[in-house]
C-alpha cells in the first residue's frame, strides 16, 4: 500500500511492494539502496549482478564479512558503485576540501570532529537493528570525512573510550557517548567524538557537530551546532526522520539529509543524488565514496568500538 501510494504520488512508470523485484525490472537501469542498515548487502548485490549502477548509503554494511562479499561482487560484476556519505556534500565540509586540495592549510597535522544527537533517533537507530550503533552508524560519518580530508594516508592505531547510560538502560548493549583517537601512518593524529544520547527534545533534528583542522599552514574551524537558528513554535516541528517526534524548539536546518522547503527537498542528500546522476549521465567524476573508502571507514568505527570495549588499543588493518 505505501509503495502503490508513493507511486501515485510521484506518477511512477512501475511499482513494487519487494524491492528485489524493481531492481530485476528491465527498465531500472540505477538503484539508490536507502534500505535499514542490515538490508544493503542483498540490494546492493542483487543490482550489481543486473549490471545496474548502485548509490547505496553509508555505511555499506555492519560486517567486514559482508562489506566483502559487495567488494567481490562488485570486481566480479565491473559494476558502477558509490556510498553516499552526506557530509561531504554538506557546503562546509565540500569548501573546506577545496582549501585542502588548493594546498592553503598546508600539510594536516591533526583534526578534532565531534558530533551530539537526540536519543530519541539513536533508539530509532537501534530498533532497525542493534548493530547500527552510534559509532557504526553516525560518527561513521565523521571517520568518512578525516579519511576525505586526509586522504592519501592510512589509520594505523585506535584507542577509545566509552560510558554507557540511557541507551543501555533501554536494552542495547552500546555506549552513550564515545571518544577516540585515531593516528595516521605520518603520524597525524585525530580526535573524534559521539554522544546520541542528548535529551529527546533537544532542538537539533539531525547532527550537532564541529569539525577543526590543523595543518602547517591554516586551520579551519567549522561550527556545525545550528544554534546561529532557532525556532520556536507552539504548533510543533516534525523530525525529518521520525514520523512520531516533533519539537517545539528547533535549530533549523539541522535535519541530517536536508530539508523539504517551497516543495523542493535541499541539502546534502539532494546535492549528493545530483552528484551521483551528473555522473551517470555524463561519465564525470564525483566525490562520493568508493567500496574500498567505505570499507576502511567500516573497519574503523569497528576498531573504535573494540578499542572502548576492550581498553586496548586497536592496530589496523584488523585481524580475522
Amino acid at each position: 500500500a505505501r509503495a502503490r501510494k508513493l507511486a501515485e504520488t510521484i506518477s511512477a512508470d512501475a511499482w513494487s511492494g519487494d524491492n528485489l523485484e524493481m531492481i530485476a525490472h528491465p527498465e531500472v537501469t540505477a538503484v539508490v539502496v536507502s534500505t535499514s542498515e542490515g538490508e544493503h548487502v542483498d540490494a546492493v548485490m542483487q543490482a550489481l549482478e543486473h549490471g545496474k549502477a548502485v548509490l547505496v548509503e553509508k555505511p555499506i554494511a555492519l560486517t567486514l564479512a559482508d562489506a566483502d562479499r559487495i567488494l567481490g561482487c562488485a570486481r566480479r560484476t565491473a559494476g558502477d558503485l558509490h556510498v553516499g556519505y552526506s557530509r561531504r556534500f554538506r557546503k562546509r565540509y565540500h569548501v573546506a576540501k577545496e582549501q585542502i586540495v588548493r594546498g592553503r592549510m598546508g600539510r594536516l597535522l591533526g583534526a578534532a570532529a565531534r558530533v551530539y544527537n537526540s536519543r530519541s533517533q539513536a533508539l530509532a537507530m537501534l530498533q532497525r537493528n542493534p548493530h547500527a550503533t552510534p559509532v557504526v552508524d553516525a560518527l561513521t560519518y565523521y571517520v568518512d570525512l578525516m579519511n576525505w580530508f586526509f586522504e592519501g594516508r592510512q589509520l594505523k592505531r585506535v584507542t577509545a573510550l566509552g560510558q554507557r547510560g540511557v541507551l543501555a538502560a533501554a536494552g542495547y548493549e552500546t555506549d552513550d557517548i564515545t571518544w577516540a583517537s585515531l593516528q595516521y601512518d605520518d603520524g597525524a593524529a585525530v580526535n573524534l567524538g559521539v554522544c546520541y544520547a542528548l535529551p529527546e527534545k533537544y532542538p537539533a533534528l539531525g547532527h550537532a557537530a564541529r569539525v577543526e583542522l590543523l595543518g602547517t599552514e591554516g586551520v579551519i574551524l567549522l561550527d556545525d551546532d545550528h544554534t546561529d537558528q532557532v525556532m520556536y513554535s507552539n504548533e510543533g516541528v516534525p523530525h525529518v526522520y521520525l514520523p512520531d517526534h516533533a519539537v517545539n524548539a528547533v535549530f533549523l536546518s539541522s535535519g541530517t539529509p536536508g530539508d523539504w522547503a517551497l516543495g523542493d527537498f535541499i541539502g546534502p542528500v539532494a546535492t549528493e543524488t545530483r552528484v551521483w546522476l551528473d555522473h551517470l549521465a555524463t561519465g564525470r567524476a564525483c566525490h562520493l565514496a568508493t567500496p574500498d573508502i567505505a570499507r576502511a571507514n567500516l573497519e574503523a568505527t569497528l576498531a573504535i568500538e573494540q578499542a572502548a570495549r576492550t581498553g586496548q588499543a586497536v592496530d589496523l588493518p584488523l585481524g580475522p
